[in-house]
């Protein structure tokens, strides 16, 4: 079968479960058993860092080699990755700040999300890392927020998704802007629960316009976020260790957890992402389900990669034609946010798919397209099945 073009880093199974006594260990403190220490060897560091880098999560286990002294002279470069995750959470942190006050200022109701949020759930806040500071507001303040920030903070706009517009800094800084949780089909259509969120929301310690999630609709939406990058081709090992973190919270809302996940259909995947989470960082026996999980998560990165998502994709379009056409021709309920025209204007459509077909063929864009629909072509019947039993096996 043709391969889609991946960047996937291999580990082998012995230096996985290193990796993740590391990873617990830079998360927690404690140092590492014995015989787990003994086996870090300095010829599979760069392995364990090179994995590591691929998922984002170097600077754990770079803190966790240095907290266990096994970092050497042959190796000194690796407090060099903690000093740039430190450096990189300042400049995120300073930028969140502005944010912050500027909403505040403006009296636009908001919600810090994802990183900005768990952070102080880590042993230290840039342990937690992330690419972008992520906010919501609610959909009727949108225009004036962006417009109050482009004006107030000097950002610049940028793309309007289905379900954000993305800003930058003046430093570079990138800000979602957010005016729903997730996108509509995404997640067992998550966006039915989520987009309640202003009706279980109290107001931030010390603010007038700054608001928190409860425990159980946070841990809500950190599972669906999590279910809606598996869709995509993977999540990435770091929202492992925040779920690891947040069920080992002391007061959680367990039961009022699990009545959100399953009014929101999420139940099923939970327990299967949970069930994971504890193999890596509490050497829990494998399932089946958990080994296949595995192997989708290390094979994705941070971000998940083309080859998982065209399979997924074509699975959860009904088929390989049916996943050809979803390529070729977007719904209105997704291709409305790319030309917000069409909000108002409907009846455009059939000229954004035609305005779409030239930006992929003139811009770029269409060799990839190409190539998926080739690979989404050849992908066997054997493979195609398996897949659809491994979605029906994490309840997606």
């Amino acid at each position: 079968m043709t391969k889609a073009k991946t960047d996937s880093v291999k580990i082998s199974e012995n230096n996985i479960k290193i990796l993740f006594e590391l990873v617990g260990s830079g998360v927690c403190g404690k140092a590492l058993q014995a015989g787990v220490r003994d086996a870090v060897s300095q010829e599979i560091i760069s392995e364990l860092l090179r994995t590591a880098g691929f998922h984002d999560i170097d600077h754990i286990v770079a803190l966790g080699l240095k907290e266990n002294g096994l970092i050497t002279e042959s190796n000194s470069g690796v407090e060099r990755i903690i000093f740039k995750a430190i450096y990189r959470y300042q400049q995120l942190n300073f930028e969140y700040k502005r944010l912050c006050d500027a909403l505040e200022a403006s009296k636009i109701p908001f919600i810090p999300l994802k990183g900005s949020v768990l952070r102080k759930y880590y042993r230290e806040p840039w342990m937690r890392t992330s690419c972008d500071i992520d906010v919501l507001v609610k959909r009727e303040n949108l225009d004036y927020a962006v417009k109050y920030l482009t004006e107030n903070l000097k950002y610049e706009e940028g793309e309007r998704a289905t379900h954000d517009v993305s800003l930058f800094s003046p430093t570079g800084i990138h800000i979602e802007l957010h005016f729903d949780l997730v996108e509509e089909g995404r997640a067992q259509n998550a966006i039915g629960v989520l987009s309640t969120v202003w009706d279980d929301v109290s107001l931030a310690e010390g603010f007038e316009y700054r608001y928190e999630m409860s425990d159980e609709f946070f841990y809500f939406y950190h599972i669906a976020h999590m279910a809606k990058h598996f869709e995509i081709g993977g999540c990435g090992i770091r929202p492992f260790i925040d779920l690891w973190i947040l069920d080992n919270m002391q007061g959680a809302a367990l039961e009022k957890r699990n009545e959100i996940l399953v009014k929101g259909g999420l139940f099923k995947f939970a327990e299967s992402v949970r069930k994971l989470s504890r193999v890596w960082f509490e050497n829990e026996a494998h399932d089946l389900i958990s080994e296949d999980l595995e192997n989708y998560i290390m094979r994705g990165g941070v971000y998940g990669n083309a080859e998982n998502r065209i399979m997924v994709q074509q699975q959860k379009k009904g088929g390989r034609i049916r996943y050809a056409l979803s390529r070729i021709f977007i719904p209105y309920s997704e291709i409305k946010f790319h030309y917000p025209i069409l909000q108002k204007h409907p009846w455009l459509m059939p000229f954004m798919q035609v305005r779409r077909w030239c930006k992929l063929i003139f811009c770029g864009h269409l060799g990839r397209v190409t190539n998926e629909l080739h690979y989404s072509n050849n992908i066997s019947d054997a493979e195609a099945k398996a897949m659809q039993k491994f979605l029906e096996n994490i309840g997606l």
